[in-house]
């Protein structure tokens, strides 16, 4: 019999892929399964960016690149974010990948190891957890709490920090929940990690442009106290409907830099070469299928916080970023893997269950609204109906 590593049964998974697996053998079978549950955009990625692409493998872009991301992309990327963010970015600490979730892995493995801790959002994004088991490290619940709006406590992480804290994770906007932090709490937080400039932070901030009404996102980026220990999280999957291109990117402390590169060349050697012409295509041309997507967002969410809130048993606060509304279903009598499941087995509503994005997500369920109108109220009235 095969002897596996021990820390290979440390790792985890996303949930969300299983219930759309799950989803898709049923709709084979013959149901007709509405999918509420995968996090991707349902539009198209926009016309002119697929161009870039085509146009890159027309031209001859077939080979290797930089381990950290073509030098026009990077520095696309660094004009992109001080417009954005009004704060400065060297290119040089810009790194490219296949993805958000290999800056996470990255930067869980450069800093967990067994008898460190790592802090993280609960519920949260189920990779930041799994990658902290997988690397030996301990982690420790950011409690993520519907009376906050689902934003974290600034007082109640600088709490939990011990001398074997390593690294603390955030996002926002949310995933699974749809919450914002404040600026006031992000302040607070800066400000207490002054007296830790031996704990590193990621932030996660892939969903910074989806926030609704007139909520506007606070990057980490324009703290310049934390910029030795920060790690900023951003890409093109969520803001340019290009999940599948897998592209993504963050920002690294001239520390970490080399590190960080070196893993890329252990572990990918570098990002294929159309998808970064795209990205570059995406960041320099127009903006206004961003808008017209984040609009349509807007529209589905209000319509979807409003059903929820309707139903019987059922409470939902309202989404403030991402694409995800996340429900209190505790009335209805269910827990959060029975709602799950029976929504989908009963109702051909796929949904995901709060604890799969951790313990505190029990007595919740997310729900995306990346998909039309149309089925979302066709979802909510089955919903109703078995409610």
């Amino acid at each position: 019999m095969l002897k596996f590593a021990e820390s290979i049964h440390r790792l985890g998974t996303e949930s969300a892929f299983e219930v759309l697996a799950r989803a898709s053998k049923l709709a084979a079978q013959g149901h007709d399964i509405i999918n509420l549950g995968i996090g991707q955009p349902d539009f198209r990625t926009p016309e002119h960016i697929v161009e870039a692409g085509i146009q890159a493998l027309r031209d001859g872009h077939h080979g290797y690149t930089p381990a950290n991301g073509l030098p026009v992309l990077r520095e696309a990327v660094a004009a992109d974010l001080e417009k954005r963010h009004g704060a400065p970015v060297n290119p040089d600490n810009v790194v490219v990948v296949p993805g958000g979730k290999p800056t996470m892995f990255f930067a869980v493995m450069m800093f967990g190891e067994p008898g460190a801790e790592i802090m993280y959002p609960n519920p949260g994004f189920p990779i930041y957890e799994s990658v902290i088991r997988y690397s030996g490290a301990t982690p420790v619940p950011i409690p993520l709490e519907e009376k906050n709006g689902f934003a974290f406590d600034a007082d109640e992480v600088l709490s939990k920090i011990t001398d074997k804290t390593r690294l603390i994770i955030i996002n926002s906007p949310a995933n699974p929940t749809g919450g914002v932090t404040p600026k006031a709490e992000i302040d607070k937080l800066v400000a207490g990690l002054a007296k830790h400039p031996d704990v590193a932070l990621m932030s996660d901030e892939i969903y910074s442009q989806m926030l609704y009404a007139g909520r506007e996102h606070v990057s980490l980026l324009t703290y310049p106290e934390v910029r030795d220990q920060l790690i900023m999280l951003d890409g093109w999957s969520k803001t340019y409907a290009m999940t599948g291109w897998r592209l993504g990117y963050a920002v690294w402390p001239d520390s970490m830099v080399e590190h960080v590169t070196r893993l890329c060349i252990n572990d990918h050697s570098c990002v294929n070469a159309s998808a970064q012409y795209a990205g570059l295509a995406a960041l320099t041309g127009p903006q206004d299928a961003v808008a017209e997507m984040v609009a349509q967002f807007d529209k589905r969410r209000q319509i979807i916080v409003e059903r929820l809130n309707a139903l019987p048993g059922v409470r939902c606060a309202d989404a403030a970023g991402a694409f995800y509304a996340f429900p209190n279903i505790e009335g209805t009598g269910m827990s959060s893997r029975e709602a799950q499941d029976r929504f989908l087995t009963e109702a051909g509503v796929a949904t995901v269950a709060g604890t799969s994005f951790g313990s505190w997500g029990e007595g919740y369920l997310r729900f995306s609204y990346a998909n039309s109108v149309e089925n979302i109220e066709r979802a909510l009235d089955r919903i109703e109906t078995l409610l």
